[in-house]
């Protein structure tokens, strides 16, 4: 897996791109009460914000983490937004994304660089 400084995690599936957040985010976050995922089909540039997720504590996005196009979302969280706190590394991806530039992940961090910037 890679990270984001944003705190999302990107998992390469074949010729796609697993998009969540890390177990620091939603530990942040508090208890998800709601999330709005984006449209299948919806191309996306790094950057763009596409996902709303509320807590208890606040709202926040989730941005693009590359170019490219939104070809699955995971209806399961939409309905039962607490499994970002309960799974947030597994079950609770929220999209998958075909990229435009698979080489741009070698720009993220690994594991031991994501814990270093956390602490």
């Amino acid at each position: 897996m890679k990270y984001t400084e944003e705190h999302e995690w990107l998992r390469v599936d074949g010729d796609l791109v697993v998009v969540g957040i890390t177990e620091h985010a939603s530990e942040q976050l508090g208890d998800v009460v709601f999330v709005e995922l984006p449209e299948e089909g919806r191309s996306v540039s790094k950057g763009e914000e596409i996902v709303v997720i509320e807590s208890v504590k606040a709202a926040s996005d989730i941005t693009a983490p590359l170019d490219g196009e939104i070809v699955e979302v995971n209806p399961e969280i939409a309905d039962n937004p607490a499994m970002v706190n309960e799974d947030p590394l597994g079950k609770a991806w929220f999209f998958k994304m075909k990229v435009k530039d698979m080489k741009a992940l070698e720009g993220f961090m690994d594991e031991a660089a994501y814990k270093d910037m956390i602490g």
